[in-house]
């Protein structure tokens, strides 16, 4: 029973790694793309291997993000629970984990789905683990931005599993969320700021003022419900998408004119948690808003 008990313990530990709840996001949004991606319901094999191939990959760009930043980790609150920070884990038995789950996932795309897709998944990993975790984090106020680029890829890795292809509607879907990231991510760096800068992390609240941050919230969330107009006036969605697309653009933006009034470290947070909301919302009023069409 210990032994059992043991081993529970350790499957939990390295599940932890894998940052669970924001793959839960990163999959969702791929499987949104691939039924996006075709009129009627696309394949079973290919959503099913697609999202099982995504999601490993995920978690093991997650893993070793954890990994490279585990220092870090225990100098923040938010992150100082994590396995490798308390000392639950060791460096190589996670470097060992990451590289078979990656491994696994690639080779599930590459069989299983198509080539294209594990090549665009192969480097949103090293995206995401090398260049953002490694290059970007600690060294630009922008990792966001440039580094964003890897978490908008879910939708397009989706529409690729599906049709072996990459085409402008899909890379719109990346916009969408390539435009998010940043207000999505920078509430969070507002109310975590002491952390980061226990950490000495170069976050924009911490280099360029919390005024400024605020501001660049207001324009990006205004940027963003710009940009979400788009699936409608290239005809790839229709009235229903344009109506969520308004009323979530408009709390969205709401949130941020708020936060650049009057900030307090509550309404951050509020729009830190509203902003995964957001997400989910508009790509399902998407994924409905395409049925609607073809029933209509």
């Amino acid at each position: 029973m210990a032994t059992l008990a043991l081993a529970e313990s350790r499957a939990r530990q390295l599940f932890a790694l894998t940052k669970p709840r924001v793959v839960s996001l990163i999959v969702f949004t791929a499987v949104i793309g691939m039924f996006l991606a075709v009129p009627g319901v696309p394949p079973a094999g290919a959503v099913l291997f697609g999202t099982i191939g995504i999601a490993l990959v995920a978690g093991a760009a997650a893993a070793i993000n954890c990994l490279v930043e585990q220092n870090i980790d225990k100098l923040m609150r938010r992150t100082s629970w994590r396995p490798l920070p308390r000392g639950q884990l060791g460096s190589r038995e996670t470097l060992f984990f990451a590289l078979a789950v990656g491994s696994v996932g690639l080779a599930i795309l590459y069989r299983l789905v198509n080539p294209l897709t594990m090549w665009l998944t192969l480097a949103t990993f090293v995206g995401y683990a090398v260049i953002y975790t490694v290059l970007l984090k600690p060294a630009t106020p922008q990792n966001i931005v440039i580094g964003g680029a890897s978490g908008a890829m879910p939708p397009v890795l989706g529409w690729a599993a599906v049709t072996g292809t990459v085409p402008p509607e899909a890379l719109l879907l990346f916009l969408i969320i390539f435009v998010w990231t940043p207000p999505h991510f920078w509430a969070l760096a507002l109310y975590r700021r002491d952390d980061y800068a226990n950490a000495k992390l170069p976050m924009l609240p911490n280099t360029h003022g919390m005024r400024y941050t605020q501001l660049m919230i207001v324009l990006y969330t205004l940027a963003l419900t710009g940009v979400t107009m788009m699936p409608y006036a290239v005809r790839m969605s229709g009235v229903p998408y344009l109506v969520a697309a308004i009323v979530l653009g408009g709390i969205f933006t709401g949130y941020a004119v708020r936060l650049y009034r009057a900030y307090s470290d509550r309404l951050a947070r509020a729009m830190f948690r509203f902003s995964i909301v957001y997400l989910a919302a508009l790509f399902s009023a998407l994924l409905i808003d395409h049925y609607w069409q073809r029933m209509a």
